[in-house]
């Protein structure tokens, strides 16, 4: 496998200066009739300009001599290299991949819909070029298998009362992120890739169980209410009759303590108001 290594040019500054005395040689050897000079300064003149190249930041030049790699130029500016070196250009700034929205199904079957956006750059540029054929087609295909992976790995929600799934691809969004982010720098390695963020842009049930997902997450929420109320209730009872008790306010047999806690559930587990009945009469008629 090819890893980068660095190469120093040298300046160009000096090198363009060097040319326009060659140009003024082969100008003057011309004049003076002297072709054979005049016409081997010119060639100097040509090979010294071709081996020029401007270098931008974040940017970085790959050279290689009839086949082989010599190395990556990361100096930016002016610089001169070997006029027969194959100079090819790697951008080095950080890219966003949008992801296309995926239809797969989730850890426990359910189709849903999920897409991310990714960040990277070219770490290695030796890799990038020599590696793959296209690194950025690479990346698109890499960061697609990644997304569908990861998706049947973990359930888009947990219905269990239980909650026995640690990580949801709803609910676990960070960790979701990080584990993305793992694999797909796993997967881009070869290519000389690194990921610098992933994260989920997009994440739905798929059209045709988004209708019944819904009512089944709105019925998980009421009976999740609805259990909450009832505990409340419960202890509210508790405390009511512990307090009557313990106050000697009024004493109680079996049948009026059902009775009691029947109504008190009533009025606070019920979806309206209650409409109290006041009884005018003795406490047992």
């Amino acid at each position: 496998m090819i890893t980068e290594k660095n190469l120093n040019p040298i300046s160009g500054y000096g090198m363009l200066a060097l040319s326009f005395l060659l140009l003024g040689g082969a100008i003057f050897s011309m004049i003076s009739a002297l072709v054979f000079p005049g016409i081997l300064l010119i060639l100097l003149f040509t090979f010294t300009l071709i081996g020029l190249v401007i270098i931008n930041p974040n940017e970085a030049v790959v050279c290689t001599l009839f086949g082989d790699y010599k190395g990556t130029i990361k100096k930016n500016g002016f610089n001169w290299v070997n006029p027969f070196y194959l100079k090819k250009k790697i951008s080095l700034r950080a890219r966003n991949l949008n992801g296309q929205s995926l239809k797969v199904n989730d850890h426990i079957g359910n189709p849903i819909e999920i897409a991310a956006v990714i960040v990277w750059q070219v770490e290695d540029t030796a890799k990038a070029v020599f590696e793959v054929n296209d690194y950025s087609q690479y990346v698109s295909i890499q960061s697609e298998a990644a997304v569908r992976h990861l998706a049947g790995l973990y359930p888009y929600d947990d219905f269990n009362e239980t909650g026995t799934a640690q990580i949801t691809l709803r609910g676990g969004a960070d960790s979701v992120s990080e584990l993305l982010e793992q694999e797909l720098n796993t997967r881009l390695a070869p290519a000389g890739i690194k990921v610098l963020e992933a994260r989920i842009s997009h994440l739905a049930y798929a059209p045709e169980i988004a209708g019944a997902m819904l009512r089944r997450q709105q019925a998980a929420a009421v009976v999740a209410a609805r259990r909450l109320i009832v505990e409340g209730a419960v202890g509210m009872v508790e405390m009511a009759l512990a307090k009557l008790s313990e106050r000697e306010i009024v004493q109680l047999d079996e049948e009026r303590k059902a009775a009691m806690v029947s109504n008190l559930l009533v009025v606070l587990c019920g979806d309206k108001d209650a409409s109290p009945v006041i009884n005018a009469g003795t406490l047992h008629n």
